[in-house]
């Protein structure tokens, strides 16, 4: 109880630094991975990380000092030597960008790892604590180091306001930054930069392993909530953010656990969350378009079945479920749950047979309202006048119209029925007002889309 009081008056110190480092880091990472994701560089991050390794150990074998800006200098040296190397072997070998990352990344990982163990090995007095470059320690975060954090972060801030349009061009059409007279490749190298610097703020606190997830996760998650550039880059930034302070919240109720990994961690629940509830790209908003889809699907089957069925008796009006399960090959089950759905829609009325009391019969029969005949009959005319389009411009013969046809007419509407009748009229005389079935049977058609219908019906 003490910890979560102490956390939230900020009393303590320590917990005042590795909360703003924390903050600062999440919210960069996400901003600038916002950039890397759409960029397709989302493994830049990983790799920049573990080439800023090698950089740390020679700044320290050159200097002897452990001072977070002589190792960050050291890390971006490195850093973005690895960017080069990557864009050299990208835009001079036949290696692509993947190989490349792979390559560098590796490298100068080994690279690292065997500097840190000669450094190990070597007996000097103040080496201790490089180790935690690979994994962070957020919680030896000090006032100079929050102070060197910071003034990273507003340059980078900065430069991204001052290259946004430059970036976001680059991002979706680089041919026309070209075109503005702006190198495409020193603008990429900018970006990169900017990068580099992102990976060097997180490296204390996260760690070599793990920075790429704070410059990855939080842009992934934003994406499944927004598809405009400007929201994506400040929600990006607010869940890193917020990643961080969560992180550093949680690391601080439970001893011994380390801030980094837990940063991760939130920052990865919130992806969950997002792939699953993102109000335009989430599982369960694509499962349920998914469903609402299928049941459009079968409600327009069940209203051209019961319209078609007219046409071939007009002076039948209602239809037993089992004439409608024969027509469309259902199950009797099927045909009964479906007149049910579109009874509160009000689209069907079902007359009980004589005697049958409240429930269903075999001689209960199903009938269209008005709303409900208006919309059988659109959805028959999108079918036949689909038909006719595909036979008429030589695409399909008649024989093999009627299934594209029903994959396709639940997604006509009537303005493009209207251009249908336009171009079917102009190009091959055919009178939208006397369009039949293509097979040469009735049709209950009407031009011009539902509006048209629903005034002659009234």
């Amino acid at each position: 109880m003490n910890d979560f009081i102490s956390f939230f008056t900020l009393a303590d110190a320590n917990v005042r630094f590795v909360l703003l480092g924390s903050l600062l880091i999440g919210a960069t990472g996400g901003m600038l991975g916002t950039f890397a994701v759409l960029r397709r560089r989302s493994l830049m991050g990983d790799a920049l990380a573990h080439a800023a390794l090698p950089g740390v150990a020679l700044a320290f074998m050159l200097t002897g000092s452990k001072s977070l800006p002589v190792l960050i200098t050291g890390a971006t040296v490195t850093g973005v030597l690895g960017v080069l190397i990557i864009q050299f072997i990208v835009n001079n070998t036949r290696i692509k960008a993947d190989a490349a990352l792979g390559i560098v990344l590796s490298v100068f990982f080994g690279v690292g790892i065997v500097l840190l163990t000669h450094i190990q090995g070597s007996g000097v007095g103040n080496q201790s604590g490089l180790d935690k470059f690979l994994f962070g320690q957020a919680a030896a975060m000090v006032h100079d180091d929050i102070i060197v954090m910071a003034v990273l972060s507003v340059a980078i801030i900065v430069v991204v306001l001052l290259f946004y349009k430059e970036f976001k061009v680059l991002i979706f059409d680089p041919k026309f930054l070209q075109s503005l007279g702006i190198s495409v490749r020193v603008t990429d190298l900018i970006l990169m930069g900017l990068i580099v610097l992102t990976v060097m703020v997180g490296l204390q606190a996260v760690g070599v392993v793990l920075i790429a997830a704070m410059l990855i996760t939080p842009a992934v998650a934003a994406r499944f909530w927004t598809q405009r550039l400007h929201v994506l880059v400040i929600l990006s930034a607010l869940i890193g953010g917020l990643s961080g302070a969560a992180g550093t919240f949680l690391s601080s109720q439970a001893p011994r656990v380390p801030t980094g990994p837990v940063m991760v961690l939130v920052a990865t629940s919130f992806f969950v969350f997002s792939a699953l509830f993102g109000p335009r790209r989430g599982l369960v908003q694509r499962l349920r378009r998914q469903r609402d889809n299928e049941l459009r699907e079968r409600r327009h089957h069940f209203l051209r079945a019961i319209i078609e069925l007219r046409e071939a008796d007009p002076d039948v009006h209602g239809f037993t479920y089992e004439v409608i399960a024969a027509e469309l090959e259902w199950d009797p089950a099927r045909v009964r749950r479906e007149a049910r759905r579109l009874v509160r829609a009000e689209a069907a009325v079902i007359d009980k047979a004589s005697g049958g009391g409240s429930g269903e019969v075999r001689g209960d029969r199903v009938r269209l309202t008005q709303s409900g005949t208006a919309e059988g009959t659109f959805i028959v005319k999108s079918h036949r006048l689909w038909e006719h389009y595909l036979v008429y411009r030589d695409i399909l013969s008649a024989d093999h119209v009627d299934r594209p046809a029903d994959e396709v007419e639940h997604l006509l509407t009537p303005e493009l029925i209207g251009r249908l009748e336009e171009i079917l009229q102009r190009e091959h005389g055919l009178d939208p007002r006397s369009v039949v079935n293509i097979h040469e049977t009735g049709s209950g058609y009407r031009p011009h889309g539902r509006e048209e219908v629903e005034k002659e019906a009234s």
